[in-house]
This record gives C-alpha cells, sequence and structure tokens, in this order.
C-alpha cells in the first residue's frame, strides 16, 4: 500500500530543507571568515582606546563573531601589527600612515608596509596642550625651558609629531612617554610640566583632570598655528567650547585625520559588511564615543595615502561615494 506523508509533517520537511539550504549558503556565504579578530587601539585613558574597543564589541555583536579592542602603542604600532597580520583591523592617523607606506616608519625603517588597507573616516586628531592652573602655563610660549613634557607612548602620532611642533615653534623640553591616564596622574602630582595630546575629543585623561583639579587647555596663536601648517601635514581645528568645561570659547589648534584600517589580504565580503554596518548606524558608533559623529561616508575624501580594500571601496561605491580606481588595492 501506498503510504503517503501528513501535510503538516510534509510542511515541517520542507521548512527544514530550506533553512539547511539557507544555513549551508550562509556558511559558504563566509568562506574565509575569521570567527575572531583584534582592533589595535592605544593607550588606555585615550580616545582610541574607548572608540576602537567599543567599535569592535559592536561590529563583534552584529555579525556574530568574537572581537575586541586591545591596548597598543598607537598608529604607528597598529600599522606594523595589521600589515604583519596579527592583528586583522587597526586605528591609525593619516601622518603615520604616509610614513608606513613610504617604507619610513620609525619601527621598520625600509619597510613599505603594502599590506594595511583603509576601511572608514573616524574623526580628526586635535594637536592640544593642557597644563595645571597652578603651573601658570596659558600659552605656548609660556612653557619654560626645560619644561617636562608628556607626548604620549613612544611611537604615536602624538609622540612622532607634538615635540617637531614644539620645536619648529622654539620650545625647548625634556621628553616623557607614557599612557595617557598615567601621564594625567604624573601632571596632577607635578611630575610633568605640561602633556601635550594628539588624541579624539574629548579626552578621556583631560574630562578626569577637570573634576579633579584646575587646569588650562592651551590655544595656538595665529602665527604659530601658520607655522605649523606650513610644516606639517596637518589641518586647521578648533575644539568647541562646549567640549571641556575649563573652555569659555573655541581653542584653536591644528588636527589630522583618522582611519580604521584592516588587513588587505582578509575577504572582500567580510570586510564590505564591516564597513556596511559601521557606516549605516551612525547613531550606534555615537553612543560609543562622541567624536564619532564626523564617522560618515561624506569624510571619505580625507584618505589620499592608503589604498582602500575592495570590500570597503564597494560599499562606499555602491552608495554614491566615488573612490579613485588608484586608491583601491
Amino acid at each position: 500500500m501506498r503510504q503517503f506523508m501528513p501535510k503538516t509533517a510534509l510542511m515541517l520537511a520542507s521548512a527544514t530543507l530550506v533553512a539547511a539550504a539557507g544555513s549551508a549558503n550562509a556558511e559558504e556565504d563566509r568562506a574565509g571568515w575569521p570567527d575572531n579578530f583584534t582592533v589595535g587601539t592605544a593607550s588606555q585613558g585615550g580616545t582610541y582606546f574607548v572608540y576602537g574597543s567599543g567599535w569592535a564589541n559592536f561590529i563583534a555583536d552584529e555579525l556574530g563573531l568574537s572581537g575586541g579592542g586591545e591596548v597598543t602603542g598607537g598608529p604607528t604600532q597598529n600599522l606594523a601589527l595589521v600589515h604583519s597580520g596579527d592583528m586583522a583591523f587597526g586605528l591609525t592617523t593619516m601622518g603615520p600612515a604616509a610614513d608606513a607606506v613610504n617604507g619610513e616608519s620609525p619601527l621598520a625603517p625600509g619597510l613599505k608596509m603594502d599590506n594595511v588597507c583603509a576601511l572608514f573616516p573616524m574623526y580628526e586628531t586635535p594637536f592640544s596642550i593642557t597644563a595645571l592652573s597652578s603651573s601658570g602655563i596659558e600659552s605656548i610660549s609660556d612653557i619654560p625651558d626645560g619644561a617636562r613634557i608628556g607626548f604620549g607612548p613612544a611611537a604615536s602620532t602624538s609622540d612622532t609629531y607634538f615635540p617637531a611642533m614644539l620645536e619648529t615653534l622654539g620650545v625647548n623640553f625634556e621628553r616623557r612617554n607614557g599612557g595617557w591616564s598615567d601621564l594625567g596622574g604624573q601632571l596632577q602630582d607635578g611630575l610633568l610640566d605640561v602633556i601635550a595630546f594628539a588624541a579624539g575629543i574629548p579626552i578621556p585623561a583631560v574630562s578626569q583632570l577637570e573634576v579633579q583639579t584646575d587646569v588650562n587647555i592651551i590655544s595656538f596663536t595665529d602665527e604659530e598655528r601658520a607655522t605649523v601648517l606650513e610644516n606639517y601635514p596637518v589641518a586647521e581645528y578648533d575644539i568647541p567650547a562646549s567640549t571641556y568645561t575649563t573652555l569659555e570659547e573655541d581653542s584653536p589648534v591644528v588636527s589630522m585625520w583618522n582611519f580604521a584600517m584592516a588587513g588587505c589580504d582578509l575577504p572582500e565580503d567580510f570586510i564590505y559588511e564591516v564597513t556596511k554596518v559601521t557606516m549605516e548606524n551612525n547613531d550606534r558608533m555615537r553612543s560609543i564615543h562622541r567624536s564619532a559623529e564626523t564617522t560618515v561616508p561624506e569624510n571619505v575624501v580625507h584618505n589620499t595615502v592608503l589604498p582602500f580594500h575592495p570590500g570597503a571601496a564597494r560599499w562606499f561605491e555602491e552608495n554614491g561615494y566615488e573612490i579613485d580606481d588608484s586608491l583601491i588595492k
């Protein structure tokens, strides 16, 4: 006798087959994807650590992967770690990126880092100076000869460019390095005279100092800013007065753009999805750090240094943002 499958059972069997096929297709679509990843950030107490760790958790949640941020020496080291494949992602500024692709990184002189690709724009990094109000230092010209200045982690963007900028402006100093939180503590304890920050705003270490003591956030004069603009790969920037309680008006300084980057050998579909999730959820990015208000597609034009990963370029081009073919890996 011929046996017939009940209608309900037949529907359940069909649904199971469809689900299995969908699961197989999903696995095939993710062929070659990493099941975990790390984002190179910078020292604790700086914006890179907050932004990068939050972004890593966001991407991990959205794509169902395991990922997180890791403390590093900052942009210069991040470039080396991504190039070598020790980290999938990293955050960098355009100055160190230009040095890396040209074989001029202080960490690997002569090595052209060609496995580093741009993903998306983050924000501008202002170069700003903080001193205790009790020091009497209210301007760059007030910084005394031999001042002990903290420039952040060794080989960071701040440590690479700020000492040279201050030397150009005629400042003589003793150079100190360390994480931003640690340097903030040293400033408060009188072990440093000044901290020269290059980090996204608001800088957690500065915000913490404001709560605990009176500080001066020092601006560039028009002449000082013009001199620095002429000699370094930076742009004009004004720190909004609303950034810190200490500021009563916008503070004129200079800045450098930041971009997220990835290993160029990561799968195109994976990087496409990472870029899509980031660029299409700015509200979520701003909840990670306020500086992400500029983490928007329009700012893709600020990278003229690193080649874009094909997966990232595909998302931008599909959404109406042109990227020159010469800037796509």
